[in-house]
């Protein structure tokens, strides 16, 4: 059998993607983006979001095609993001990707936003181990996740209570005067600063070892900036940073090694735009070193939303002979794992 090619179509937020799998092999990924647009607000606007998919929908399609140097009619299947995301940005996702399978004849697969962050890494490392441990961290969510199979088994651990690790990042950053979105931000000013200089708080969940908060967190920086403003010092912009960012750090790759020895797994993927942090790459690569543990990390550029990683897990289904979704597949903006 020859490999099959995916279309995957990822529009669960402010990116609009569209990539081009064959077997393990990207063809193409293409993205437009309306950060931009929403940076004037200081985060996403859902009704601009959606706005933005439907003028990008159709010229990225083009342009991934044009990137694989394939025609529509080469593709084999098309895979799409039904959830968990915003409702209406997911709806046009779904609808450009049930017209496409429509008018091709083609199968259609709408997957989970969250699994496809864990099948993305299969294009850089090669087949993902089963069981993995997988830490997913993004501007909407925060989860450890046990996966036996990614097509099919995925059992939440734990999850964040409050904020996502990336929506502290953009919350702290607006506190320190810092574009959207915070997160790049964040880590570029942190390079210059002192990560021991002040003690932040490491949230913790009680009868939840799996679990996060960053809501406290977030308070005590804008607490600290405060305080010092109030009384006319300088805020050492830099030192703030960088503290921060250990906070959240030393609390993500704790309780991901944690989740990996208690369950007795020894691989990690770590996935999600918060994912692409230097720092958190590093203090995780320390910590699985030491508790021999294998770690596997996308490069960054598929960490963030993109379509390579919808049409990575549409491949995956389709080899694995899972029943294609059915033409009035919804979207589902709380899509469950399980």
């Amino acid at each position: 059998m020859t490999e099959p090619i995916v279309l995957g179509i990822e529009t669960s937020c402010d990116e609009t993607g569209v990539g081009i799998v064959r077997g393990r092999e990207l063809l193409a990924d293409a993205l437009a983006s309306s950060v931009e647009e929403h940076a004037r607000f200081g985060g996403v606007v859902p009704e601009v979001a959606s706005r933005a998919h439907l003028e990008a929908m159709v010229p990225t399609v083009h342009r991934a095609l044009d990137q694989a140097q394939l025609r529509i009619s080469d593709i084999d299947a098309i895979a799409v993001t039904a959830g968990p995301g915003l409702a209406g940005a997911l709806l046009v996702g779904v609808a450009a990707a049930k017209a496409y399978a429509l008018a091709l004849g083609k199968p259609l697969y709408g997957v989970n936003h969250l699994a496809a962050h864990v099948a993305v890494d299969r294009l850089a490392h090669g087949d993902l181990p089963e069981p993995c441990v997988a830490m997913l961290v993004s501007g909407g969510h925060s989860s450890l996740l046990l996966v036996p199979d990614v097509t099919g088994a995925v059992h939440p651990l734990g999850q964040t209570i409050d904020d996502a690790a990336g929506e502290a990042f953009d919350k702290v950053a607006r506190v320190l005067g810092l574009p959207f979105p915070g997160g790049p931000h964040i880590d570029r000013v942190s390079a210059d600063g002192d990560a021991t200089s002040i003690d932040f708080p490491r949230g913790v969940v009680r009868d939840a070892p799996y679990s996060f908060t960053f809501s406290g967190l977030k308070t005590a920086v804008a607490r600290w900036v405060e305080a010092r403003q109030r009384n006319g010092e300088t805020v050492p912009l830099a030192d703030v940073a960088a503290s921060f960012q250990e906070a959240v750090v030393d609390v993500l790759t704790r309780r991901a090694v944690l989740a990996c020895r208690d369950h007795g797994v020894d691989h990690l993927v770590i996935g999600g735009g918060v994912a692409a942090n230097s720092r958190l790459r590093a203090v995780a690569t320390e910590r699985c070193e030491a508790a021999s543990i294998a770690l596997r990390m996308p490069p960054p550029r598929l960490c963030t939303d993109n379509g390579a990683m919808v049409a990575a897990l549409g491949v995956l289904l389709v080899e694995r002979g899972v029943d294609p979704s059915p033409l009035d597949l919804p979207a589902d903006p709380a899509l469950s794992l399980t």
